[in-house]
């Protein structure tokens, strides 16, 4: 289904061509190298300095974002931002600590000038496809999943510190990133949908780290044979491959989604130079997919459904032995081979949402597979979510909204819940099928430490239709027989003239912020003093810690407007004891028996692990271990260049070890540090103290002039105010 080509290639006459010799003056050709050129301010093409066009977040990162923006000087938004309100719209959690923090959003675009898309109305990417994605653009999002290539924007998800750099017209830095060229050929069959080419992609891709912190460029004749709500599906999931971006081809069908919604000048027709050079290639063959499911806990841990259902116990045993690490010793446990009866494999709830589910071909499609058939199985519940009132509305006037209901499935609003665990939490022990982004553990709210926990497999919508017509049970949609002709969308820009709020380039600085009692400035931080000395609060052995780990998802999400507050939630699923730890270093003193000069001694926790920072693109998994005194994190890798970016921007040193040796109350002792971050040495000496004292060097990756400086002086706010 998928070919990876590790060697350059070129993309000549519709075809990947293998390079003898790397060409870097065809990569020019790119579309991506182009877009990337044109957006930079440093003058030198290897090293950018990237200026967006625009940039959005959404109501878990905004007033963190606006709150830093505002403490380093913001004045006016000096581009378009838009605020979206599709994570914590809820306002079930805390009070009425979620409605302060729309309140404060939309008083924001009112002072700074902004546009702000009230509860419910639509999730964050939606919106953005629809209304301010133009082709040829950069946009940058403080949500991982932001990804507009379909639509000829080069999209990127960063943690809210690189937010705050462009609200102060500051630029994101990074060397030119290598470019993979994705040859899309061929011809998708009936059943087989946009997540499951997505599934088969990241499955190739993501262990290997084959497009890690690239960019992927979609190609090919196989595009044209794809719908828009298709690619945008496939291009949203992109991101679990830990690729940096993505850029697809232009074509007609891009045109008339640019017509439909409106925007007839947002269109350009885009496409790579005959004969671009790629560093790296990828070929789908569209025609030999297959419907997928990717089970827990990551979207690449992807079988074909039918290799799946022939080995079930196999599979299930897998994750089931994979959850029960997650389990503290003696505190409840983990079953999945149960939902094996009868040689078949029932699941509790199948959920269609959000940015990857919700949109209007997935759910009518979905609607045509179920056809007459109601859920009559009481075990099992199905829920949509439409990604949009506008495409909530076209479902309606459809008719597949009221089919559905007649059928048993519930349909509600614009939300991401179902994605991040704060919506349709199954039951202890469930197994929730979810056309949703992704699927890590404890990601649909689950509690380990207190003995709760279920899953999620990731499959398409279609095949969650299939396996709601058949009662529960996992069910391919190729195994069924349906019409897969679905009426016409028609997009209603009524809607957002309703209810859309926008000043963008409007700013009235009469206009006064509106804060809510759980809405907190960023405590103080110190800047890195002349040495360092750590004490290890934890060390996770895991092959890679999530961000989900680092700082859970689900209900802690309100908090996330009080730095305070939401540290407690640090690690409390992976590591219970990380706060306490962590308190107890931040406020229990200096230790003076070990002979070090205070004074020029900065000190602070440290967390070592293997290879921290997959997923989410949230700046509180840095933040809430800066907030709690630590000033650094040892790993042997980083998983994605915007943790990494969080750390430094949150002033705090993403060290490399080759070996993850620690022990939980290590002390690490770095002379020198603060001249060996400024002279840039890729290297430092460092001293071990404890069970096992001993000398160790320490590696740093480049960092750039900035981000010394934003470390030395203790966080990116303390850069901006000199």
């Amino acid at each position: 289904m998928v070919k990876l080509i590790e060697k350059g290639v070129y993309f000549k006459d519709g075809k990947l061509i293998r390079a003898k010799t790397p060409d870097l003056t065809a990569k020019k050709g790119t579309m991506a190298y182009k877009i990337l050129s044109a957006h930079n301010h440093s003058g030198d093409d290897k090293k950018l300095n990237i200026k967006f066009d625009e940039i959005t977040s959404h109501d878990i990162t905004y007033v963190g974002i606006i709150q830093t923006a505002k403490a380093s000087g913001l004045e006016k938004f000096p581009i378009p931002y838009t605020l979206t309100n599709c994570h914590n719209s809820l306002c079930a959690v805390g009070g009425t600590i979620n409605e302060d923090d729309h309140v404060f959003g939309l008083s924001a675009t009112k002072k700074y000038g902004g546009a702000f898309v009230p509860p419910h109305l639509a999730v964050i990417h939606q919106y953005m496809r629809e209304m301010r994605a133009y082709c040829g653009s950069m946009i940058l999002g403080s949500d991982s999943h932001t990804r507009y290539g379909a639509l000829g924007t080069m999209a990127v998800g960063e943690g809210g510190p690189e937010l705050v750099k462009q609200l102060l017209g500051r630029t994101y830095d990074l060397d030119m990133p290598e470019i993979v060229a994705v040859n899309l050929k061929g011809r998708l069959r009936k059943g087989v949908g946009p997540h499951d080419v997505a599934l088969a992609l990241v499955k190739a891709t993501f262990k290997s780290g084959f497009v890690k912190n690239r960019v992927l460029e979609f190609v090919g004749n196989g595009i044209k044979t794809l719908s828009m709500d298709f690619r945008n599906g496939i291009d949203v999931m992109t991101t679990e491959t830990t690729c940096l971006s993505s850029i697809w081809v232009t074509d007609q069908k891009t045109q008339k989604y640019y017509e439909q919604h409106g925007r007839v000048g947002a269109y350009k027709e885009m496409n790579p130079e005959n004969g671009a050079y790629y560093d790296r290639g990828i070929v789908i063959d569209l025609s030999k997919i297959e419907p997928m499911i990717a089970l827990p806990f990551h979207p690449s841990n992807a079988y074909t459904i039918k290799d799946f259902l022939s080995r079930p116990y196999e599979l299930l045993k897998q994750a089931e032995e994979a959850g029960a690490k997650l389990l503290p010793q003696g505190k409840g446990e983990f079953k999945l081979t149960d939902k094996i009866k009868d040689g078949k494999v029932y699941v509790e709830q199948g959920v269609i949402a959000g940015c990857a589910g919700g949109m209007y071909e997935n759910i009518a499609e979905a609607s045509e597979i179920l056809g007459e058939t109601p859920i009559n199985n009481n075990d099992f519940t199905l829920d949509v979510y439409p990604s949009s009132q506008p495409v909530y509305k076209g479902l309606v006037d459809g008719g597949y909204v009221g089919k559905l209901m007649q059928n048993g499935a519930v349909i509600k609003t614009a939300f991401c819940g179902p994605c991040f665990g704060a919506g349709d939490v199954p039951q202890n022990n469930g197994l929730s099928i979810r056309h949703t982004t992704r699927n890590f553990e404890s990601r649909e709210g689950s509690k380990p430490a207190n003995g709760q926990l279920s899953a999620v497999a990731l499959m398409d919508a279609r095949s969650i239709a299939a396996t709601a017509k058949n009662g529960g049970a996992i069910t391919s949609a190729m195994e069924l027989e349906y019409s897969n002709k679905i009426k016409k969308y028609r997009f209603d820009t009524k809607i957002y003239r309703a209810r859309v709020f926008n000043a963008v380039g409007n700013a009235n600085d009469k206009e006064n912020l509106v804060y809510g009692p759980n809405i907190a400035d960023w405590p103080k931080m110190e800047g890195l003093k002349d040495n360092l000395l750590l004490k290890v609060v934890s060390v996770l052995n895991d092959p890679v810690t999530t961000t989900d780990e680092l700082i859970p998802s689900g209900e802690t999400s309100s908090y996330r407007s009080n730095p305070l507050k939401l540290a407690e939630f640090a690690l409390s699923r992976k590591d219970p004891e990380y706060v306490g730890r962590a308190k107890a270093v931040r406020d229990g003193g200096f230790p003076l028996e070990l002979g070090f000069d205070q004074s020029k001694t900065s000190y602070g926790s440290v967390v070592c692990s293997i290879k921290p920072g997959d997923g989410s693109a949230r700046e509180q998994a840095a933040s809430c271990q800066r907030v709690l005194g630590g000033v650094a994190n040892v790993a042997k890798e980083y998983a994605t260049k915007r943790y990494r970016s969080n750390l430094i921007n949150w002033g705090m040193l993403p060290f490399l070890s080759d070996n993850n040796d620690f022990n939980v109350g290590d002390y690490i002792y770095v002379e020198n540090v603060k001249d060996g971050v400024l002279s840039g040495a890729k290297e430092v000496k460092a001293k071990v103290i404890g069970k096992n004292s001993r000398d160790i060097t320490l590696k740093i990756d480049a960092l750039t002039d900035a981000e010394k400086q934003i470390i030395v002086k203790g966080c990116l706010i303390n850069y901006y105010k000199g």
